[in-house]
């Protein structure tokens, strides 16, 4: 019995050429171990179709436009990403790609060839770069593969039984659509990731242009608006500028979502983060940027952003980042507004400094601080004992003595409202270099 066991009034497909080989025929089955012995030796497997008759592509040919048929009519039903774009040029491509793809599986039986010639390869690859490009995921193509297989082996399979094909043929059949599908899966798979990747490489770009803009100050509207256009980043009304280690940037960048934007310099990390109402979103931000020890800038317009960015450096250098090991909480700009001005212009404080505090300079260290600061709490309560006794959990009596100590020191100065000012001023700038020194150790 022959391959196809048809009648006289249906004339074989290979007419006119080689007899087909007989169902009995032991060609198929050396084939199959030749193959499976080429695989034992060490070298590359042998594709499943070289087991494949080679006559087998025009046998099933009459079945193809059937398959075709129904895999164009049942991938958009069934697959809810192509629906919306079921439109009249999305059918005629689909018919293309699908038969195109089905002519290059029936070129396979009896050869070795790769399953992709060079022609069909960049087909394919380019249907896996076009779903990144109309925004699907690669969920959408992957199962339009897996319907498009199972389609095929059932319409082929069924012709195979109807020409009385043996078993073995469809299992290596089966066996053959499986790999094709795989590779049609794999090459996709690799082009989307790849224009991912360019894409997001370019909109990094992009979007570190428009920061550098922002923060360089000076830009037109339009060209912000430009930017922030090509960065796919709506220009929000108020925002602000934060700063924090490079290794919080992947976290914070995935936290932030489409409400920020981050980008990585050569020490630090920034972003321009959309904060409307600063306040009310407080809890909001310090979610996204927890363990960052980030520093935000105050909220300003876009023009602005350059006092937010400038803040909000000015507090990280007073307030040093902590390192990735040693994670903290994000800090406001905003709270600490007084530690920049004290912090500003460090050499002044310390020539500040020098002058109003020289009539401590005859005592030693430990006294010094001791007085220093019984004076800065004097300071703050306006001159009042039981808080400035409390806070430092000693007997007012000995908060008078050392202030008399004081008075006997700096004598009618402290009556003076500026030499008052200026005293708390420089004592308040040594406490928050001090506590500096002390975060850093």
């Amino acid at each position: 019995m022959n391959l196809s066991s048809q009648d006289n009034t249906s004339p074989h497909p290979l007419a006119g050429g080689p007899p087909p080989p007989e169902v009995g025929d032991t060609s198929h089955a050396q084939r199959s171990h030749g193959a499976g012995e080429a695989g034992q030796a060490g070298g590359p497997p042998e594709p499943p179709w070289l087991s494949l008759p080679p006559e087998l592509a025009q046998l099933l040919a009459p079945a193809v436009p059937a398959v075709v048929e129904q895999i164009i009519e049942t991938v958009p039903n069934q697959i809810p990403a192509y629906q919306l774009a079921r439109t009249e040029r999305f059918s005629h491509v689909l018919f293309l790609g699908v038969q195109g793809a089905l002519e290059q599986l029936l070129s396979l039986p009896g050869t070795d060839h790769p399953a992709l010639n060079e022609e069909s390869r960049q087909l394919v690859a380019a249907l896996g770069a076009g779903e990144f490009r109309q925004g699907r995921s690669m969920d959408a193509l992957l199962a339009a593969y897996r319907t498009s297989a199972r389609i095929t082996f059932r319409g082929l399979s069924e012709a195979c039984a109807r020409l009385g094909l043996p078993m073995e043929v469809v299992v290596d059949l089966g066996e053959t659509i499986l790999a094709y599908i795989d590779e049609l899966s794999a090459v996709s798979v690799q082009a989307y990731a790849v224009e991912q990747s360019a894409h997001a490489g370019a909109l990094e770009m992009r979007r570190a242009d428009l920061i550098a803009a922002l923060v360089a100050g000076g830009a037109e509207l339009h060209e912000v608006r430009r930017l922030a256009s090509g960065a796919d980043w709506h220009l929000p009304q108020q925002m602000a500028a934060a700063v924090f280690p490079l290794a919080a940037a992947a976290g914070i960048r995935t936290r932030l979502g489409t409400s920020g934007i981050v980008v990585e310099r050569e020490s630090e990390a920034m972003a321009i983060v959309a904060v409307p109402h600063a306040e009310r979103l407080r809890p909001r931000l310090q979610e996204v940027f927890a363990g960052s020890s980030a520093v935000l800038g105050p909220s300003v317009p876009w023009e602005a952003v350059p006092h937010s960015h400038r803040v909000a450096q000015l507090v990280a250098a007073q307030l040093p980042l902590a390192e990735p090991t040693d994670p903290g909480d994000p800090v406001f700009a905003s709270d600490h507004l007084s530690q920049i001005i004290l912090g500003s212009e460090p050499q002044v404080m310390a020539d500040l400094a020098a002058r109003r505090l020289a009539p401590l300079e005859v005592l030693g260290e430990a006294k010094r601080r001791v007085l220093e600061e019984t004076l800065l709490l004097w300071l703050v309560h306006w001159g009042q004992r039981l808080p400035v006794a409390r806070e430092l959990g000693i007997h007012a009596q000995t908060v008078g003595y050392r202030v008399a100590k004081l008075k006997d020191l700096f004598g009618g100065d402290l009556d003076d409202p500026e030499v008052r000012f200026e005293l708390e001023l420089v004592l308040r700038a040594r406490q928050a270099s001090e506590g500096q020194t002390t975060g850093a150790g």
